[in-house]
């Protein structure tokens, strides 16, 4: 019988680390899922085999390999590559060290606060630098949720936010500081959201609006109903997440309006808010939605339906509203 394209030679439950790495070393052979994700949640001892084998491995393959990674991690929230990533953070190829700092999205370990603020503020690579900013944004959340330590929060929120007042810095990292630091309840962090919206900077302004969903304060509600009749997709677009993330059902007629917008993301954006907000007239407009001729539009009102179901209470009948347009 023909062996599997995407299969180890031999049997993948037989196959010691050593052999893994060493196939994964050669460069010329493929790459295997199965091996990979053999790599899942290394001993200590294990991480320092593999930090040898990576040593010597070509800077493409290592590339392929954290781009695999990524993909499987994706699938399969189980998976933990934590090792290899603090492995390739040291990395010599700024690519391979910002692939690696984008493996982290989904660790809450808190051992990674002080790499990845060395990396934010003193890695060579900008690309490497934001993806670290971006990647502290899920400690802010955690610091405001109290589930790290009080030195970490305040560790996080000041290198954040003097990146945020340093003009010299780069748009695109004190953007990715902007939106990592939102969650924090502080003053000053409401002065640089507030200051970064009135800004002309390009894309400074976007970001500001992405912070004020994610900072949770009902303060921001008029500034995001505003912004939904912006003429920028873009913003109309972030205004329509930020909603989302604030719920309040005061945007509810303002998201079903955007559900008709010309701009898909925008429309996508405004259903996925609806889900997230829910009540008898999101559910309404998401039922009618269902039988739009977009298949990503109904695939995206199916799901949110099935959120707003999955937590709904007994709420007032909706008002009526014209259901004629679901494209």
């Amino acid at each position: 019988m023909n062996q599997k394209k995407d299969e180890p030679k031999g049997s993948p439950s037989q196959s010691t680390l050593t052999d893994i790495l060493n196939h994964l070393a050669d460069g010329a052979e493929p790459i295997s899922n199965t091996e990979l994700g053999k790599l899942s949640d290394l001993s200590v001892d294990e991480g320092k085999q593999f930090e040898t084998v990576w040593a010597q491995m070509e800077t493409g393959r290592k590339r392929e390999i954290l781009s695999r990674l990524e993909g499987l991690t994706e699938d399969n929230v189980e998976l933990n590559f934590d090792r290899i990533y603090r492995n390739a953070i040291y990395d010599i190829d700024d690519d391979v060290r910002r692939e690696a700092v984008e493996g982290f999205w989904e660790s809450c370990d808190p051992t990674l606060i002080r790499p990845l603020l060395r990396l934010m503020q003193q890695d060579r690579a900008n690309e490497v630098r934001s993806a670290a900013a971006t990647a502290l944004g899920r400690f802010s959340l955690l610091a405001e949720q109290q589930k790290i330590s009080p030195d970490n929060r305040a560790r996080i929120s000041r290198a954040l936010l003097e990146v945020i007042h340093n003009q010299d810095e780069p748009v695109v990292l004190r953007r990715r500081a902007l939106e990592a630091v939102a969650p924090f309840s502080l003053p000053e962090v409401t002065q640089v959201i507030w200051e970064a919206y009135r800004r002309k900077e390009p894309g400074i302004k976007t970001s500001s609006i992405y912070a004020m969903g994610r900072n949770c304060d009902m303060l921001w509600m008029p500034t995001v109903l505003k912004e939904m009749e912006n003429d920028d997709p873009e913003i109309r677009y972030e205004a329509a997440t930020a909603a989302g993330e604030l719920g309040e059902a005061e945007a509810v007629s303002r998201l079903i309006e955007l559900t008709s917008d010309e701009d898909l993301e925008v429309k996508l954006a405004a259903i996925r808010a609806l889900g997230k907000i829910g009540g008898q007239e999101a559910k309404q407009r998401l039922k009618a939605l269902k039988t739009s001729k977009s298949q990503a539009i109904r695939e995206a009102s199916e799901v949110s339906m099935t959120e707003i179901e999955a937590y709904e209470e007994p709420t007032e009948p909706a008002r009526e509203f014209d259901e004629s347009d679901t494209d």
